[in-house]
């Protein structure tokens, strides 16, 4: 399994890696700023039962 993954953020399009924790469970949801444009993001992550992993982002709204 990997332990790195990428998103892009929602505000900037900017490609940002992050470090999977899978001791966090399969499916996964965390704020994260972007550290390009300082946009928070919600990170989505899922790891399937096979190993796989999608991760993907949403733009914050305040």
């Amino acid at each position: 399994m990997r332990d790195v993954a990428t998103y892009i953020c929602e505000s900037c399009g900017e490609e940002i890696e992050l470090m999977l924790d899978f001791s966090e469970g399969s499916h996964q949801e965390f704020i994260e700023d972007c550290p390009v444009c300082c946009r928070s993001n919600i990170v989505h992550v899922e790891i399937g039962e096979n190993g796989g992993v999608r991760v993907w982002a949403t733009a914050e709204i305040a």
